[in-house]
């Protein structure tokens, strides 16, 4: 990114500001301050000259400018109009040394979920992973996916959508009974190094500004559900609210289960060891789903979790 392009873009915001005191704050020429001015107008900003100066204002909805400009979390913005994996490319970038970073992308071409399934990425949705190197033990790397499902519930609900989570990491929002709509999907890679984790990524694919009728059956967005959507808003507070459960990872369990749609529900549990079938009851450190049985209680570490109707 440039920093005097953000430089600028920031004073304009703050603005009006007349371009020869922007020039001298800045230590450049006013001619350069002017490409910039029209380098951002290029870029979608809407920048208006009035008789005090520059003024900013429009912001478009995407690119890494608008996405960085009043962001209240340290991540540097990695934008892409298509990529092939926001988590390809974000795991190629830990690799590399990085960290926090978000590779934000308005559309892919091979997007993923779990079990390597593919993801659909319909033009409008909000794909988005963070390179996170959290100072914590592989046992709790869990706790990143439930942290990603709790930012996303989140930011959804401020959207004016009833998000809840169905263990352990899809957004999904309710219907009768059982029944449920999927919003978003999580989708967390990791390395780690004697018995620590050196970097997870933490993807995110949420159906924002999108028709139901380019959805999946069974999956809704957040303009089917509330009609309006700012993307960069909601890129934005999903990176803040990510940013604080980062950083107080032992809010993560707590703020999990409010947002819980499966605990009190009937459950079938597919695992390698066989079909669990019984009450969601309980959610245990780092991210375990309790499920009572007509054997007994079994905690359950991983698997793909079905809502049952009643009995």
């Amino acid at each position: 990114m440039n920093e005097t392009r953000r430089r600028v873009l920031e004073a304009l915001a703050d603005g009006p500001v007349a371009g020869p005191a922007l020039a001298d704050d800045l230590g450049v020429s006013r001619n350069a301050v002017w490409k910039h001015v029209e380098a951002l107008r290029a870029a979608g900003f809407e920048v208006e000259s009035t008789a005090d100066g520059y003024a900013l204002s429009s912001v478009p909805e995407s690119g890494a400018l608008a996405l960085s400009l009043g962001l209240d979390a340290p991540f540097e913005i990695d934008y892409h109009g298509t990529v092939d994996s926001t988590n390809r490319r974000a795991r190629d970038l830990a690799e590399d040394g990085a960290a926090d970073v978000a590779v934000v992308a308005d559309g892919q071409t091979g997007g993923r979920g779990r079990l390597d399934r593919s993801w659909t990425s319909p033009p409008g949705g909000i794909y988005l992973s963070a390179v996170l190197r959290p100072d914590r033990p592989l046992a709790d790397a869990p706790l990143f996916t439930l942290a990603a499902a709790v930012a996303t519930a989140r930011t959804a609900r401020e959207a004016g959508v009833d998000a809840r989570i169905k263990w352990p990491n899809d957004v999904v929002v309710p219907g009768d009974e059982s029944d449920y709509r999927k919003l978003a999907g999580i989708l967390t890679e990791l390395q780690g190094e004697a018995d620590r984790i050196e970097w997870t990524v933490v993807g995110v694919g949420l159906n924002a500004d999108v028709d139901a009728a380019d959805l999946p059956a069974g999956a809704t967005s957040v303009r089917a559900e509330r009609g309006t959507v700012d993307r960069r808003a909601i890129v934005q507070r999903l990176l803040e609210s990510l940013d604080d459960l980062r950083r107080d990872p032992d809010a993560v369990l707590p703020a999990w289960r409010d947002l819980a749609l499966t605990l009190g529900q009937r459950v079938r549990v597919e695992t390698p060891d066989g079909d669990v079938v019984g009450e969601a009851v309980a959610v245990e450190h780092p991210g375990a789903l309790v499920v009572a049985t007509d054997e007994g209680t079994v905690s359950v570490s991983s698997g793909d979790c079905e809502h049952l109707r009643p009995v």
